[in-house]
């Protein structure tokens, strides 16, 4: 069994560096396509059916994005993209605690970066996401871990069709969430903009969904032995 101090170790080779560069990259493209095609259907729409067309739009755009975000990392990093998706690798011991941090850190920072450059290009307030008044917070909470709970059970599936699971996903609960399903994504925005409102929707439940996926996936579904379980 791998010792703390190896773990560490393990967390700075430089192919964990290169790993951590790819989430960077993959997170910001992601979040780049979505937030932007958001931001493009609310300039855009005009009424109901602008907006029902919008939030294909943005279903659309988040499918295609996370796709491709994935696919360009999955062989360097896996692809996570989403610290829920890390937390849920990281539950089911594919990977190591203090590599995972470093994962979430990388994610973080590409939403980030991706919300001040919006921010100072399009030169607007940058909008949380909007969870309805008849909505309480719990609510809401059990929206994103349901969502999330599917994201990872099929990351852990097969990561070529996570994209249409996140379209889906964003189609069900546009109008309620926002459907994020990655603490990162909404996470960017509230560091930009100062405003940690509702926060706690956007972590509790996807890591909560998460882990429950991962456990359900790697022990009930189809449990590795031992010997096959990477010892990062």
């Amino acid at each position: 069994m791998a010792t703390l101090k190896s773990r560490l170790q393990h967390s700075i080779t430089p192919a964990a560096l290169r790993a951590y560069l790819a989430e960077f990259i993959s997170t910001l493209i992601y979040v780049f396509a979505a937030v932007g095609s958001a931001m493009s259907s609310r300039k855009l729409s005009s009424g109901m059916d602008s907006e029902v067309s919008g939030l294909t739009a943005i279903s659309l755009a988040s499918a295609f994005a996370l796709s491709v975000a994935v696919f360009i990392a999955v062989n360097i990093s896996g692809g996570h993209v989403n610290p829920a998706v890390t937390f849920g690798v990281a539950i089911g011991g594919r990977l190591s605690f203090p590599m995972a941090i470093f994962y979430w850190i990388s994610q973080i920072l590409g939403s980030v970066m991706v919300y001040i450059l919006l921010k100072t290009a399009t030169i607007g307030k940058m909008s949380l996401h909007p969870i309805p008044s008849e909505m309480t917070g719990f609510g809401a909470g059990i929206l994103e871990g349901v969502m999330t709970f599917g994201l990872v059970y099929t990351v852990h599936a097969s990561t070529i069709l996570v994209g249409l699971i996140v379209g889906a996903n964003v189609l069900a609960s546009g109008p309620f969430t926002g459907g994020s399903m990655n603490p990162a994504f909404s996470f960017g925005v509230a560091i930009v903009e100062g405003s940690f409102q509702n926060q706690a929707v956007y972590w509790v439940g996807p890591l909560i969904g998460a882990g429950v996926a991962a456990i359900m996936y790697e022990n009930l579904m189809f449990p590795c032995p031992e010997s096959t379980i990477l010892d990062n």
